[in-house]
């Protein structure tokens, strides 16, 4: 077993087992715990829980709103239930934003991605834009060993707010794809951008750490671009090892549903996810853990602590 990995499933095991006593992670007590992250967590699975726990963090929402979520495939088995986003919607200013996609789906083209939204029922709703329908920006990326920038959805620059409302899941490149991959895999234009983030040399889906390196390195151009105005949503249900990307061939569903994770930290949310499936029984997390594992999926979390991109040691706070 690796020292990343030890390291890791020690640290957030500790955190887990206090919340579940009722007290705060390994080291609150040491520190302030204003000084830390708050990740909330709520076990109810609803339209009222999603709009409660965004209101836990929505305070640095203002103008235009942007909410990023993954629309899904043709008849995605796995992505969040449109009866939710509806209520959501009813409640918090904002428009769906999508971007197509590099892979062979009918979303590569926007009249194909369009159609796909209407299968998937979120047209008998909401209007959906799709950022990179009349072409890109670049957005720069700092401090960045592999990009200098990122190429996303020209509409992007519309908003003023991101609103990221993310289904928790596998990754078959990823290993898992948290609320990191939603904005930058997810903001990044059909063809320029995500093959930016993809493609190291000749090879174009190229993975491993180096992977997750380059899609940390998008997010950190969408978070760098909206600052404290972006916000963060976890849902933790139907979570196959299979990406929604898949649609459905998507491996079967073997992990319980979870709850509800909420934060304004993009590193605490995803820590606090893959921390959530860690602490499962072994019988039950294998399966999930593997495919994170066999793709050095932790990078991206170890990755975005070196860039400055959020704490890794949160307060988890039960709602």
């Amino acid at each position: 077993m690796s020292i990343e990995r030890r390291t890791f499933i020690k640290a957030g095991l500790a955190s887990m087992g206090a919340a579940a006593a009722g007290m705060p992670p390994l080291g609150t007590r040491e520190v302030r715990a204003a000084e830390k992250p708050k990740v909330y967590f709520t076990k109810d699975l609803s339209a009222e829980s999603l709009i409660k726990m965004y209101r836990l963090v929505s305070g640095n929402i203002t103008g235009k709103a942007a909410i990023k979520l993954h629309t899904g495939e043709p008849n995605g088995p796995n992505i969040l239930p449109r009866e939710w986003v509806r209520a959501f919607l009813k409640e918090v200013p904002g428009t769906v934003v999508e971007c197509n996609v590099l892979y062979a789906s009918p979303r590569q083209t926007t009249e194909g991605h369009r159609k796909t939204l209407e299968t998937n029922g979120w047209t008998a709703f909401t209007t959906v834009d799709i950022m990179d329908e009349d072409g890109d920006v670049r957005l720069p990326v700092k401090g960045g060993k592999w990009l200098k920038d990122l190429a996303v959805g020209k509409h992007l620059l519309n908003y003023d707010s991101l609103i990221v409302l993310t289904h928790f899941k596998g990754h078959t490149m990823g290993g898992f794809g948290g609320s990191l991959k939603n904005i930058s895999i997810g903001c990044a234009s059909g063809k320029v951008g995500k093959e930016q983030l993809h493609r190291e040399g000749e090879k174009l889906w190229s993975g491993g750490p180096s992977f997750m390196e380059r899609m940390v390195e998008g997010g950190k151009a969408i978070t760098d671009h909206f600052g404290k105005r972006i916000t963060y949503v976890n849902v933790l249900r139907n979570m196959s090892v299979s990406c929604d990307c898949e649609g459905t061939a998507a491996e079967p569903v073997r992990l319980p549903d979870l709850g509800i994770l909420a934060s304004t930290d993009i590193l605490a949310i995803d820590k606090a996810s893959v921390d959530m499936i860690y602490a499962l029984p072994e019988d039950v997390r294998a399966h999930m853990v593997e495919r994170i594992e066999s793709r050095s999926g932790l990078r991206q979390l170890s990755y975005m602590k070196e860039l400055g991109m959020g704490s890794d040691d949160y307060e988890l706070v039960q709602v």
